[in-house]
């Protein structure tokens, strides 16, 4: 059994930033012509009224400021409202794995060894742009890989389950070095119509190279991943090849992502929080002296709740760290963000924790230690 090393990381941010107070001001001027349009329907109580949104609902409800987005033009216009990002010819990169190799190329470039030197690539994402021929083995042609590829999805959780299956690779020899890659446009997928969830996503593209650890120089120890999933239709996204052969066709709001927040929140935290703790208990880790948690960013709310939880009282923010007021939610690449962002200030036997959680419910820890 060989052991696994984080040995690099690589992170692609889009070009536009969006703020609350943008989107908001699109969205109330969607909410103002639609009450106007439907005047007399509201009033003899056959509509509801919209409610217009806010910065201060917004913040409050999400610790979120501001994302990125590979589209800022059809986000900031209210007959749009969503981003507008036109189909390539098939003989061109598709865009997520455009930004994928992005990320990639950083994370490779950090590692300073050539990327033939990987023998598989996963890529690990929310949503795919299309079912076949995978992203990663478009991804793998783009950096001039040979070996293999192959797409997974795990919603929020698929960073921390394609460290886990790099891992394993890693340890029954399959592999010497992977590259495990999160493209999220997640833009794509979010309803800007609906002021419960309008504000919440935003696009990006990590990636994590997991190699052999006597290859390694640097980087940080694996010392142990997990993985949990139990079926929760409280977070949920219906769209797919299927919804083409339904009578109602394709133009349900559920195909685009919807959730029950306040279930997802009760539900969830304890959740995570017990299999961190239990978790660290069986690697013989103590959770309270966790140097740093790298946790999934959804909500501020929920992210300090588990670090309390994990380390037994109120975290500082260098030892639980937010990244979403500036990235808002990018699904699976919000830990990696996280990590890539702030993992400074660690000496060698330091420890650290890499977590996901999100639609399934899914979770994954990935335990580390400075070498």
């Amino acid at each position: 059994m060989h052991h696994a090393v984080i040995a690099a990381t690589g992170l692609y941010t889009p070009p536009h930033s969006l703020s609350n107070a943008e989107l908001v001001e699109t969205f109330n001027t969607y909410v103002e012509r639609f009450n106007a349009a439907n005047a007399a329907a509201i009033e003899a109580g056959e509509v509801q009224p919209l409610v217009p949104s806010s910065v201060e609902f917004i913040e409050k409800a999400s610790g979120i400021k501001s994302r990125y987005v590979v589209d800022k033009s059809g986000l900031v216009d209210p007959e749009v409202m969503r981003p507008i990002i036109p189909e390539r010819p098939n003989e061109e990169i598709s865009i997520l794995a455009e930004i994928g190799v992005k990320a990639a190329e950083q994370a490779i470039a950090r590692w300073g060894k050539p990327a033939s030197q990987i023998d598989a690539v996963i890529c690990a994402a929310s949503n795919m742009q299309r079912a076949y021929p995978a992203m990663a083995v478009e991804i793998q042609q783009a950096l001039g890989m040979d070996g293999f590829g192959y797409d997974m999805n795990v919603a929020c959780s698929s960073a921390t389950f394609g460290i886990k299956t790099a891992a394993d690779y890693i340890a029954t020899g399959s592999a010497r070095a992977v590259l495990m890659v999160n493209p999220e446009i997640t833009s794509g997928h979010l309803n800007f119509r609906d002021r419960d969830s309008h504000f919440i996503f935003g696009d990006v593209a990590t990636a994590v190279i997991v190699e052999r650890a006597e290859d390694a120089t640097g980087g940080w120890d694996i010392l142990g991943t997990r993985l949990k999933t139990v079926f929760s239709n409280n977070i949920r996204n219906n769209f797919g090849f299927l919804n083409r052969a339904a009578p109602e066709g394709i133009g349900q709001p559920d195909k685009l992502f919807v959730q029950e927040g306040r279930k997802v929140f009760r539900e969830v935290v304890p959740m995570v929080s017990e299999m961190i703790v239990e978790h660290a208990r069986d690697l013989g880790l103590d959770p309270t002296a966790l140097k740093r948690l790298w946790l999934h960013q959804a909500n501020i709310n929920m992210n300090e709740l588990i670090g309390r939880r994990v380390l037994g009282r109120e975290p500082t923010p260098q030892e639980n760290v937010i990244i979403l007021d500036e990235y808002a939610n990018t699904s699976s690449a919000g830990s990696i963000i996280a990590f890539h962002k702030h993992n400074d200030g660690f000496g060698a036997g330091d420890t650290g924790l890499i977590c996901s959680f999100g639609a399934g419910y899914s979770a994954g820890t990935v335990f580390v230690r400075k070498r």
